[in-house]
Formats: structure tokens, sequence, C-alpha cells
């Protein structure tokens, strides 16, 4: 999970019988893709395509440079948190849910605390 395919456009994902990650554009900014494609299988639209999509843009740049162009990845884990807290309130609650909040949480403290040291780092 997480590793390239032999394909270097998709991203590895356990779920990919329903669905791919496309990477569109290459490495940028501190050696980061910045746009993805979300393809998803569902039902056939009029014009015969079997996929529905869904784009991503992380911010390309920093702010004070390039203005807000994108989300940022703590944007995405806090849907995914809550979508999560939400299943854990009906039938689809479990204990791996529960692990994967506590995860996706801490994912979230630390990318917010690498940004806190890289903008205010401490004074020696």
């Amino acid at each position: 999970m997480g590793m390239l395919r032999k394909n270097p456009k998709l991203v590895e994902i356990e779920s990919s019988d329903y669905s791919e990650v496309v990477i569109l554009d290459e490495p940028g900014s501190k050696n980061a893709c910045h746009e993805y494609l979300i393809r998803y299988s569902g039902d056939v639209n009029p014009d015969g395509m079997n996929f529905n999509e869904s784009r991503i843009s992380f911010q390309n740049g920093p702010i004070q440079y390039s203005g807000v162009n994108g989300c940022h990845e703590e944007d995405l884990i806090a849907i995914v948190i809550h979508r999560l807290q939400a299943l854990q309130t009906g039938d689809f609650k479990c204990q791996e849910n529960a692990l994967a909040l506590t995860n996706l949480e801490e994912a979230i403290y630390w990318i917010l605390a690498e940004r806190k040291l890289k903008f205010f780092p401490k004074i020696a």
C-alpha cells in the first residue's frame, strides 16, 4: 500500500478492484506530485463510460508566494476521520475503525507539528 505499481502513474491501493488512483503530474515542489485522479467503478453513464472520477489538487508551492491553489494532506485525512466517526455511531462500529481513527488523528497531529517546527523552530 502506498507503493507505486509497475505503471508509475498509478498508486497501489488494496481496494483496486473498485478504484484506482492516477497520478496526473510529475513531482514538483519538494519532490511531490500535486494532481491526482481517483477513478471508481459505477453505473455506465450516457456516454458509455463506466468510471466515475474525483480529482484532487494539492497545494503547489508556499501559500505566501503561490496563493492558495489546492488542499493539504490533513484536509483529506479530516474527511476520512469524519466518515469513520459517523460509521462508529452505527452498525459499522468496530475495533478496526477505532484503530484507524486513532492513527489518522495521530497523522494530522504529526503533519501539523512538522509545519509548526518548520515555521517556528525552537530557539536554542
